[in-house]
């Protein structure tokens, strides 16, 4: 059974920064592309960034570019997203997620992944 667990929201001001975490339990996590999702209050859950099985290719929604960066080890079969320069738009409880297939590309496809962890709450004061 694949588990992962988020770590590192937190409550931060508007232009701050935060890094967050996600561990995945299981020996293959570099088999797989992660991704991380949002959902804010009253709304849908939404793609953030994703990275493929090798590291080689990222992507990300339009409004985080240039201020989000994904990346993994996996030697610590952990992914993380560095936030920077939050905005207040930004807050949300986000989420981390395995894709279904091996040696899988980057995706904005929710359907696509297959775990999901609990998520994170990040909060942004303006």
């Amino acid at each position: 059974q694949v588990q992962l667990v988020e770590s590192g929201g937190g409550l931060v001001q508007a232009g701050g920064s935060l890094r967050l975490s996600c561990v995945a339990s299981g020996r293959t996590f570099s088999w797989y592309a992660m991704g991380w999702f949002r959902q804010a209050p009253g709304k849908e859950r939404e793609f953030v960034a994703a990275i493929s099985w090798s590291g080689s290719s990222k992507s990300y929604e339009d409004s985080v570019k240039g201020r989000f960066t994904i990346s993994r080890d996996n030697a610590k079969s952990t992914v993380y997203l560095q936030m920077n320069s939050l905005k207040p738009e930004d807050t949300a409880v986000y989420f981390c997620a395995r894709r279904a297939g091996v040696h899988s590309a980057d995706s904005d496809a929710e359907r696509s992944y297959a775990y999901w962890g609990q998520g994170t709450q990040v909060t942004v004061s303006s």
